[in-house]
């Protein structure tokens, strides 16, 4: 059974904790940008730190892009984007200055903006309630709904079609939390850093087929 993931390496700041959430859970990470690793993997993950066109441009520079959208939408291999990863997954994103948009991977369709900032402080930061929408998805299986999972970021993801939102969480107002299209899943928060139930997220993430 092939257990190695791919988690990307597109300079997205410290990656430690997902590498090991993915060996504790008996599997194989391969934090890389190389083709030959891209070939190896069962599923792809795009971790979060940093800013959207830093995100994009870096990983415009890797020896994997554009292979990596052929295995993804030709090939379906699953791929887990977290918080600037699932960010990235969508056409547009607003995070400069000006009205100017960056290009996402377009993977689902939707653009990311700036969280409303009245009255609680920008970013997020910390545990919040995630409302399962659609709880027949199999990354659901074992998961409650309502229960916390744990973020930090200052902008989210707005989904273009319903039937991509997953689940919802709120902070000022309503947003998008869990995204997915086909074989494409975005989480905004950490599941690395959300204890039991990020872990059993994650597990499920890793399961799929």
């Amino acid at each position: 059974m092939n257990k190695k993931i791919l988690i990307v390496d597109y300079k997205t700041g410290n990656i430690n904790s997902i590498v090991s959430a993915i060996s504790h859970l008996g599997y194989d990470p391969m934090f890389s940008s190389e083709l030959k690793d891209l070939d190896k993997a069962k599923k792809i993950i795009l971790p979060g730190q940093g800013s959207y066109d830093v995100s994009m441009n870096n990983l415009k520079k890797t020896n994997l892009y554009p292979k990596l959208l052929e295995k993804i939408e030709k090939e379906k291999i699953f791929v887990l984007g977290i918080c600037v990863g699932m960010h990235i997954l969508s056409t547009f994103g607003h995070e400069t200055s000006g009205t100017k948009k960056i290009d996402g991977l377009n993977l689902i369709k939707g653009d990311v903006i700036k969280l409303d900032n009245h009255p609680e402080k920008i970013p997020h930061i910390g545990w919040t309630t995630v409302e399962i929408k659609d709880k027949s998805d199999p990354i659901f299986k074992k998961i409650d709904n309502k229960k916390d999972f744990y973020f930090i970021h200052s902008y989210k993801f707005a989904c273009k079609y319903k039937n991509n939102i997953l689940a919802n969480s709120h902070y000022n107002n309503e947003f998008n939390c869990i995204v997915r299209n086909d074989n494409v899943y975005g989480f905004q928060f950490h599941p690395e850093k959300s204890l039991k139930n990020g872990l059993l997220i994650l597990k499920n993430f890793l399961e799929l087929k």
